[in-house]
């Protein structure tokens, strides 16, 4: 979304397909993991004998109560549930990723989900081109490493600047899977990036409330929740609303009642700050090593040509944008905005926890503001 936001902010448009696997978890070929793990990934000898064991001679059977199946041996596959299962997946699609930068598309993979993206510039007939020919490239390795796309699945969604229609590209073979709102990783992805299609559904029980709550509704709320950075105060009120809904139910309140000494009481942020909160959370673990790489490579110090006081004090190197709903929301922009805009003493923070600490603590003066003059 970082890169969405910035290349809509110049003025071009952002084509983004997502794309699924059938059955990709159980259709991993054991020879060819095995291969892989030799030639792209470097493992010899007894480490490599070790995965052999791992994955050869394995079967299954179905088990209902005191009945079972005979045993059934499996070829393929990787064993789900395991911790080596995903790790296995991933290394097998290596070569996936290898095929789509050689076409100069970007891309993200996740498990059997794959996220390809490419800018689109204004009246360009020949943008697509790219990914029409890595389509093509992906579909014969998949068929010839035994997995296959999805077609049912498969997504085509045209992000553009306010500035930049994108009723006049030409999708071509991809124009039957062309939406305005998709599905990514249980996110609602709207084409005006409003996110207002997100919907959030409490199921609330009479037992166990609060578990549930947090289970159902501010896990929910939470989820993903730094896209809504600089989104509109509709869309955050929204949230707020059912935020506050929430907290009513939990403390047995009415809905005439106030919501903020409610709030209090459930030591819960408001979703703003709760908001803030999760992208400050991924500056402090990108300044630390503990993001990913492609996170920690959006954050740089500012170039200073002369000495002053604030060099030591871990700013971050704000850049230009130039739309303010749509380059000022980027990760790459607003990270530093926000970190510069913390107290020195939660920036030098050492670990996670203290630094999260802080800043709950440090979000937390509107309560007393407000409790002065509620009380009063």
């Amino acid at each position: 979304m970082n890169d969405v936001m910035l290349t809509t902010d110049t003025g071009q448009s952002m084509a983004l397909v997502l794309l699924d696997l059938s059955s990709a978890f159980d259709l991993v070929d054991h020879n060819i993991l095995l291969s892989c793990l030799e030639k792209f990934v470097g493992l010899r000898g007894t480490v490599l004998q070790w995965f052999h064991s791992y994955l050869t001679n394995r079967s299954y059977s179905v088990c209902l109560r005191h009945h079972s199946s005979s045993n059934k041996q499996l070829s393929s596959g990787v064993p789900l549930g395991s911790i080596l299962g995903p790790v296995l997946s991933n290394l097998y699609m290596l070569p996936f990723g290898s095929i789509i930068s050689r076409y100069g598309v970007s891309f993200h993979l996740y498990a059997d989900d794959t996220q390809i993206y490419l800018p689109i510039k204004r009246d360009d007939k020949l943008a697509f081109k790219p990914i029409f020919d890595c389509l093509d490239e992906l579909k014969l390795w998949l068929a010839s490493n035994f997995l296959s796309l999805n077609e049912s699945k498969t997504e085509i969604i045209l992000f553009g600047s306010n500035d930049h229609s994108t009723h006049d590209v030409d999708l071509d073979t991809l124009l039957p899977y062309s939406t305005t709102c998709v599905r990514n990783l249980g996110v609602l992805l709207d084409n005006s990036l409003k996110f207002d299609k997100q919907k959030v559904k409490p199921f609330l029980s009479g037992k166990n409330l609060e578990t549930v709550m947090h289970a159902f509704v501010t896990s929910r709320l939470d989820f993903c929740n730094s896209l809504y950075i600089g989104a509109s105060q509709t869309c955050v009120t929204r949230l707020q609303l059912l935020q506050n809904a929430a907290a009513w139910l939990l403390k047995g309140k009415r809905k005439c009642d106030h919501i903020t000494p409610v709030l209090i009481s459930l030591h819960w942020l408001q979703v703003k700050y709760r908001i803030d909160l999760k992208v400050l959370l991924f500056v402090f673990k990108s300044l630390r090593n503990q993001a990913p790489q492609y996170l920690s490579e959006l954050l740089h110090p500012p170039s200073q040509s002369r000495s002053l006081r604030s060099r030591n004090s871990d700013l971050l190197y704000v850049p230009r944008t130039r739309l303010k709903n749509r380059g000022d929301r980027a990760f790459a922009a607003i990270g530093p905005k926000l970190w510069n805009s913390l107290p020195a003493y939660i920036r030098s923070a050492q670990t996670l926890s203290t630094f999260k600490s802080a800043l709950k603590t440090y979000f937390f003066p509107w309560l007393s503001i407000f409790l002065d003059s509620y009380w009063h």
